[in-house]
């Protein structure tokens, strides 16, 4: 695939072909919607599925399925890393998957009153971009004063979704706190991957990333009794087909087609998922499973995304180069 870089002017308009821009369009449609409905998916998986152990199998299904494409499309040696970017790739997945994804996963398979809903939880992964800003003005960074007011903005909209008002429980502070936890791990991971030397080539990085992030998951889940208390044959035919949904939708598909846009459309217009994602996944929480959507939660995501959004417009990042070790600077929690 080429990675000429493409600006703005020709995703909107016309020095770019047609074909080019229906792709680009297409391949953002896809994220949108594919990683939006992940954490629908996530919260059917486990409804009847053990969570870590589910996240597990996820995960090391994807990277099995991806290990057999790169290897028959590229020979024996596609998968051949040096040790030392094997490692940086192993730590990156553990952030993102264990300590992202499977953080999503346990705060979204509580019992009723305590686990977060599959909108809400995506409104607070939200806040990664933000919490990646923090992380780089500790490292010594110097981000846009406008790029501090967004991360404001998007702080002051995560306490209007938690906190309760007017008698009324907000959303479970337990379980949103795990959440917000998991989107630290996941902003960890996301900036460490552009800082360590990773494997050149994004899709070898995500097979070691899967397989870390599921081995570590698993270990996790058996310390926890998850697989041993794990019958398959009463795990109901709807979370199976949402756990293959999220291998084959969230982990290849979306991925897929979001590293392809990297290469092809400005970083700053790809960025855009991280407030459309949310506004999909309350969508869908509320029209397929009756998830409430009440004035607080569409307050605090309008706030929280409204932050997102001049952080990513401020910053308009570059695309990451090579040297870097191909990690993205805004990668997607758990999809």
């Amino acid at each position: 695939m080429s990675s000429r870089p493409t600006n703005a002017t020709e995703v909107a308009g016309a020095p770019a072909p047609p074909a080019r821009a229906a792709l680009i369009w297409t391949a953002l449609a896809v994220v949108y919607v594919l990683w939006g409905s992940t954490y629908l998916g996530i919260r059917v998986a486990v409804e009847s599925l053990p969570p870590l152990t589910s996240a597990a199998m996820r995960f090391a299904a994807a990277a099995v399925v991806l290990a057999l494409v790169l290897r028959l499309r590229r020979g024996p040696g596609a998968l051949r890393v040096p040790a030392r970017r094997l490692g940086a790739a192993a730590l990156v997945g553990v952030l993102l998957l264990a300590g992202g994804n499977g953080l999503v996963v346990l705060a979204e398979s509580g019992p009723p009153g305590t686990a977060v809903p599959s909108g809400v939880a995506a409104l607070l992964v939200a806040t990664v971009p933000l919490l990646v800003v923090v992380l780089r003005t500790a490292g010594g960074d110097r981000p846009r004063p406008w790029t501090f007011a967004g991360v404001a903005l998007g702080f002051a909209g995560l306490v209007l979704l938690v906190l309760p008002r007017d008698g009324v429980d907000g959303v479970p502070v337990a379980g949103a706190l795990t959440v917000v936890a998991a989107a630290a791990s996941w902003s960890i991971g996301s900036y460490l991957a552009g800082r360590i030397a990773m494997p050149a080539d994004p899709f070898v990085a995500t097979v070691y990333e899967m397989v870390a992030g599921a081995a570590v998951l698993a270990v996790i889940a058996a310390g926890r009794g998850e697989l041993r208390d794990f019958a398959p044959t009463e795990v109901t035919g709807r979370s199976w087909l949402a756990l293959a949904y999220l291998m084959v939708a969230g982990s290849l598909v979306a991925f897929t087609a979001y590293v392809w846009l990297l290469a092809h459309a400005p970083i700053s217009l790809v960025s855009t998922y991280a407030y459309v994602n949310p506004a999909v996944a309350v969508a869908l929480g509320a029209l397929l499973v009756a998830e409430p959507v009440t004035a607080q939660v569409l307050l605090g995501g309008v706030v929280i995304v409204a932050g997102v959004a001049v952080v990513v417009s401020t910053e308009r990042p570059r695309r990451p180069t090579p040297a870097a070790g191909g990690g993205a600077a805004h990668r997607r929690i758990g999809r």
